[in-house]
């Protein structure tokens, strides 16, 4: 009897001790993700001047990224459709970069959203990527999302 009681302590102790170490292989790499902040809207000689901070988390360069985006004036209509091309954005690189919106007013823009992906390419990249790995943020008052 007493053999049988420790061989139950000894695979009692063994069970909680894998279910200790559970969280550290339960745990996955971080989903792939395309982080894109909008960090600055400052007036410019032509409009205004949108800054983002873009970090390509996807795991693989992309070769081309543009996004169609919709602004909004302060009313929450929509004031226009645009395409912003980021260009190149290499694997695990944060990259800024700036865009001048010829014509719009800084002070009135309430939003900005991501309307789709025009371009996505990139060896071993599918077109959807840009899209389902897209995390949006923002340092300012201008709403920014999807």
């Amino acid at each position: 009897m007493k053999r049988l009681t420790a061989s139950f302590r000894l695979l009692t102790s063994t069970f909680a001790m894998s279910l200790a170490m559970v969280p550290a292989w339960a745990q996955s790499a971080p989903a792939p993700a395309l982080n894109l902040e909008l960090n600055a809207a400052r007036p410019s000689d032509k409009g205004c001047r949108l800054t983002f901070v873009v970090n390509n988390a996807l795991g693989a360069d992309l070769s081309k990224a543009a996004f169609e985006i919709a602004l909004f004036n302060e009313a929450g209509i929509v004031d226009r459709l645009t395409v912003l091309d980021f260009k190149d954005l290499p694997a695990g690189k944060t990259k800024v970069t700036r865009f001048d919106l010829a014509g719009a007013d800084c002070g009135k823009l309430s939003r900005v959203l991501i309307n789709s992906a025009t371009e996505c390419a990139g060896t071993g990249v599918e077109p959807a990527a840009c899209m389902r790995g897209l995390k949006t943020s923002t340092r300012i008052a201008i709403a920014f999302g999807v």
